[in-house]
């Protein structure tokens, strides 16, 4: 298993609805929308050395994920923002840091489906970690999953939901393969990224990654997708069958919490990773983290 406790986490502070808990008192009632159905959305950021990576991009996909799910009475940005200050600085977190943000539909009046039992406005969640790059230092090893990825006629993956059975079984399958996580094809047999990440591949000195259908669009694969073509590497969104993956070049998946991460097994194929392209990157993406993002308030 990739995560393990952090003996620093013991006692941090968790920000829920404009207080702050011990993680041991943190909690939220059993009429909450995230516990009767997972009726919430969020982000993943990180802290790098004061300054919270991508956070605009990360807080406009929470509002535009909670506006496309019909919530009500919606915090504003600034108050978010708030939030995440107030969370990070009672924690003492300046760097090294992941924030699990959650916004939830709220509390219902009584247990049901029906969205009108939501009469008390959104619950906001901040969980902050002390967490370094989950797959740092580490190649992954992949299995193809037998659960597919929804495709926009089932649940668009646009909104950032947090109901992700779907990718918990998958991720299932792939401990029970004993790799690190599992790749998810669309309804059509194609790659539309990992129980937890994105996915390229390199293949004669070309990027190739998913068409945003069935995937994520997420904010790190984005970002690689801007420096591609920012440091001329050319770059092509198509549909990927998995065997394409199993002849490329180089392999690799991108998210937050990951950041870029090599894989080297697929299906217990071995990937080649020739060339120094996926290397190229991560130095770039790191650059970047050092002298990007919103700078905390001292």
């Amino acid at each position: 298993m990739i995560q393990q406790f952090d003996e620093r986490n013991r006692d941090i502070k968790v920000w829920i609805n404009g207080e702050l808990f011990h993680r041991d008192e943190a909690k939220v009632s059993v009429f909450d929308s995230v516990v009767q159905g997972g009726d919430s959305v969020w982000e993943g950021i990180r802290v790098y050395d004061g300054r919270l990576f991508c956070l605009d991009k990360h807080l406009n996909r929470l509002m535009e994920s909670a506006k496309s799910m019909d919530f009500k009475r919606i915090p504003s940005v600034d108050e978010v923002k708030t939030a995440i200050f107030d969370t990070l600085k009672s924690n003492g977190m300046r760097k090294d840091t992941h924030i699990r943000l959650t916004l939830t539909r709220g509390e219902k009046i009584t247990s049901g489906m029906n969205p009108e039992l939501n009469q008390f406005g959104c619950t906001l969640i901040v969980l902050a970690e002390w967490k370094s790059s989950i797959y740092s230092g580490k190649d992954l090893t992949l299995v193809t999953s037998n659960i597919r990825r929804n495709s926009p006629l089932c649940l668009d993956s646009k909104i950032h939901h947090n109901n992700l059975i779907n990718n918990i079984l998958a991720k299932i399958e792939a401990n029970h393969a004993g790799v690190d996580d599992a790749i998810m094809l669309d309804l059509n047999g194609f790659v539309a990224e990992t129980n937890a990440t994105n996915i390229f591949m390199i293949k004669n000195k070309i990027v190739y990654t998913p068409f945003p259908t069935a995937c994520l669009p997420g904010i790190t694969r984005s970002l690689i997708i801007k420096l591609c073509h920012k440091n001329n590497i050319p770059i092509i969104e198509k549909d990927i069958s998995v065997t394409e993956l199993y002849n490329a070049d180089e392999v690799f998946t991108t998210g937050t919490m990951g950041e870029l991460a090599r894989v080297v097994e697929i299906d217990k194929r071995k990937i080649e990773n020739i060339g120094n392209i996926l290397e190229k990157l991560q130095n770039i993406f790191r650059e970047l983290t050092e002298k990007e993002g919103e700078r905390l308030p001292l």
